[in-house]
């Protein structure tokens, strides 16, 4: 009766090990397609980036390429649009918005871009900076702008690619300061 006892314990542990197997198997199927869809999304924004620090100088509207003036061409196509259109399409139509505002207002100033803003504030400190405090700071003495930390750092990451900051790296944290003009470098 033993015997027969431990054999069927053995059968249950079989069949559940290889049950586990079995969803192992479909969750690692499940992740590697998930994993494909992320690098796809990925590359998609990595081309949204390039676009809009191509076109990031651009002031006048009429210069953007026809897409950047009516309506975004994601909007255009028949197939739903991804989530990452989605976010694409919402900051064109808020770029669109902003450039429509800025050619109503024919006697007002323009708002200082970002990039600005914030060489601006590095331009007070000698010492390294790190993306948080620029961005608590410009919110604090810009209380009409509130960008996301994410925007702050793509935006410190872009002056980075113009030359017109420096990337320092100290163990896991990154700062940046203003690259001085005219200046001569220190005798290291």
């Amino acid at each position: 009766m033993a015997s027969q006892s431990s054999a069927t314990l053995r059968l249950r542990y079989v069949e559940q090990a290889a049950s586990d197997l079995e969803q192992n198997r479909l969750r690692q199927q499940e992740l590697a397609e998930k994993i494909e869809v992320l690098k796809q999304e990925e590359a998609l924004l990595a081309d949204i980036l390039k676009l809009a620090e191509r076109y990031e100088g651009f002031a006048d509207a009429s210069r953007l390429p026809e897409q950047m003036q009516d309506e975004p061409e994601v909007a255009k196509t028949k197939r739903a649009p991804t989530r990452s259109a989605k976010r694409h399409s919402a900051s064109v139509k808020a770029t669109a918005v902003d450039n429509s505002a800025a050619d109503g207002a024919k006697g007002k100033s323009r708002r200082p871009l970002l990039g600005d803003l914030l060489a601006d504030l590095l331009s007070q400190y000698d010492e390294p900076r790190p993306a948080k405090e620029l961005r608590d700071e410009l919110v604090e003495k810009h209380p009409d702008r509130d960008p996301t930390p994410q925007v702050v750092r793509n935006t410190l990451e872009s002056m980075v690619a113009k030359g017109r900051i420096q990337r320092h790296k100290q163990q896991r944290s990154v700062m940046y300061t203003l690259v001085k003009t005219g200046a001569t470098g220190d005798a290291s």
